[in-house]
């Protein structure tokens, strides 16, 4: 069975397949959901259900989220770990803009703090590096929060090995969170750097869904022989790709809560994870 536990930062040990709360904003991430009650039951069951770690961010509806979150589930369980990010601003419905002034990563830091309704944020991570802006200002700014006492972990999305080391120079880096899945294996050696360096991998957009899960694709062809469903075969090869990786499928369906965590519950044998691995090499 897979290894179904990763410590993050050496001090915060969390089930190895986690949650990702984007989906539960309305359309465009913009917005409340339109079913709050149904948006909160996700979230308390998806506690019930063994997640510990669970990822948001200051710019999903705006800080709605993260409120979202705090409604449902604070007091939080001891065991549970609560991600959150800065440094993307939303001027519009449409748009993300990476904002990496430490002015503004301070002041968003402060207001995931109260909306979190928490004392110190468990991991935070800079949502994108501002090209506009020197790096190490948004690394030592992250760093100077850490040393408040405001944050206790540090991480990073959406970079490369080398921005991963350059922020690694200003304060201590424990996870990554990268686009990655089965199709999209663009950050191959992003994720064994994070392997070999005991950094928390996590994929956004861990669920394949393009034309290797068709009908009579790969994927369908290993669910088929494991009774599984597409999605869960995608986690699944996540879970054996590494041990580093936290996967955080989101979903506003109980149903489909339910289905991606019982992925934990799947190992594929060998032949199915290389015939996977080989079929949809980067």
């Amino acid at each position: 069975m897979h290894d179904l536990t990763i410590t993050i930062g050496g001090d915060l040990p969390v089930r190895r397949l986690g949650y990702g709360a984007m989906q539960l904003a309305g359309p465009g991430i913009w917005a409340p959901p339109a079913d709050r009650p149904g948006a909160i039951a996700v979230l308390r069951r998806a506690v019930e259900l063994g997640v510990t770690f669970i990822d948001t961010a200051d710019s999903y509806a705006l800080g709605a989220n993260e409120e979202l979150l705090a409604e449902a589930l604070h007091p939080y369980p001891e065991n549970l770990v609560i991600a959150t990010k800065a440094g993307q601003s939303r001027p519009s419905a449409s748009e993300w803009v990476p904002l990496g002034r430490p002015e503004y990563l301070r002041q968003q830091a402060e207001l995931s703090l109260r909306r979190l309704r928490v004392e110190r944020i468990d991991l935070y991570q800079l949502h994108r590096i501002d090209p506009k802006v020197p790096a190490a200002d948004q690394f030592g700014t992250l760093k100077a929060l850490q040393d408040e006492g405001k944050v206790r972990h540090v991480g990073l999305s959406e970079v490369s090995v080398a921005e991963i080391e350059a922020a690694r120079e200003v304060v201590d880096i424990v996870s990554v969170q990268n686009l990655y899945n089965l199709e999209s294996r663009g950050h191959e050696d992003v994720l064994d750097y994070c392997e070999r360096e005991g950094i928390a991998f996590i994929p956004w957009i861990p669920i394949a869904s393009g034309k290797l899960t068709r009908p009579g694709g790969p994927v369908t062809k290993i669910a088929e022989e494991t009774g599984a469903t597409a999605a869960q075969v995608s986690i699944a090869w996540l879970l054996q790709r590494s041990p580093a990786m936290l996967p955080i499928p989101g979903t506003s369906s109980l149903a489909h809560l339910e289905e991606n965590l019982a992925a934990a519950d799947l190992e594929l044998s060998d032949e199915q994870f290389q015939f996977l691995s080989k079929i949809a090499a980067p």
